[in-house]
């Protein structure tokens, strides 16, 4: 069950709080996490935080605190409360996850439609925009820093990209001014940590867009990136940041799909759509999840296995009228 989280109320008599958010972290999981880590470290300094993710894009780095981020659990210590944010299921944590149990007290804050509730504490909003979104109505708008309001302004842009998707709501909007009243530069965090890209990220965007495909009546788009285009192009999962967003933005386009191979035969599989499928849905079935226009999911066989498979519950949304003939 969902509750309004009451933080002060939360830390009395708290000496130790460990946040973190799940593997491969994005600009939200980021945000969320270094935004409440700032937060806690100039209002609570008797309590000892500690905050935790996995290796961090360069392009997050310009965020303070950054290289104060633990990137493994290491030894098993004393934890009053774990903050779990911007993360669907314990799974997601990764080797993170065994902070749940270590924990007295778990609070997992965040906006993914597929969370079940698997804290002590649940504030679970699918409609807020980002869990960076939710951090901030959780904290005190007077006591929040600077550090706190350039991170949690960047988790907004990452999932709102850039307040273009239809999870930005006015209170999204209402949100971002005042962070932006706090005296960040909104353009600097935009262009550093969205929009820039290395040479060679925009290489493997190119090769990415010239090997995509359209199929079903040219409604949905995919490309897929191997491990030997990755290791040919020197570049990581997280240099892919941005592609599916990039064919989604195909005209006539309802859904995008992007995978990338992980290990032989196994892929990260991004899902986009536009209006008319529910891509939290076909993730959920291959054990993933997400919202209701962007969503993912891990899948294991051939390209061609994983796109058939995909299609196959695509095409039940975007043709329902014929599978119900059928």
């Amino acid at each position: 069950m969902s509750v309004m989280i009451n933080l002060a109320e939360e830390l009395q008599g708290v000496r130790t709080a460990v946040i973190a958010g799940h593997i491969r972290p994005d600009g939200d999981a980021v945000g969320s996490c270094l935004g409440l880590y700032h937060y806690l470290k100039m209002n609570y300094p008797e309590i000892d935080t500690k905050v935790y993710l996995e290796k961090i894009p360069d392009a997050y780095k310009m965020i303070s605190g950054t290289n104060e981020v633990c990137s493994e659990a290491g030894e098993q210590r004393e934890i009053d409360v774990f903050f779990c944010l911007d993360c669907a299921d314990e799974k997601r944590l990764g080797d993170f996850a065994v902070f749940c149990s270590m924990a007295k007290k778990t609070i997992c804050i965040d906006h993914h439609i597929s969370n079940g509730g698997f804290a002590d504490l649940n504030e679970i909003a699918p409609e807020a925009s980002s869990t960076s979104e939710l951090v901030f109505k959780l904290l005190d708008e007077d006591k929040m820093p600077f550090e706190s309001a350039e991170a949690l302004y960047m988790g907004i842009v990452h999932d709102t990209g850039v307040f273009r998707h239809s999870c930005t709501s006015p209170e999204t909007m209402e949100i971002a001014a005042k962070l932006m009243r706090k005296g960040i530069d909104c353009s600097k965090i935009i262009n550093k940590t969205y929009y820039d890209k290395t040479y060679h990220q925009n290489q493997i965007l190119g090769r990415a867009l010239l090997e995509s495909i359209l199929l079903m009546d040219k409604k949905v788009i995919f490309s897929a990136v191997r491990q030997k285009e990755m290791n040919f192009y020197g570049v990581g999962p997280a240099d892919l940041d941005g592609i599916v967003q990039v064919l989604m933005g195909t005209e006539g386009v309802e859904v995008a799909i992007f995978l990338y191979e992980i290990s032989p035969q196994t892929y990260k599989v991004s899902l986009r759509s536009r209006e008319s499928v529910d891509v939290s849905t076909v993730a959920s079935y291959f054990g993933g999840g997400g919202h209701v226009r962007a969503a993912g999911c891990m899948m294991q066989g051939s390209i061609y296995d994983v796109v058939n498979n995909l299609t196959l519950h695509i095409e039940e949304q975007l043709y329902p009228q014929e599978n119900e003939r059928d």
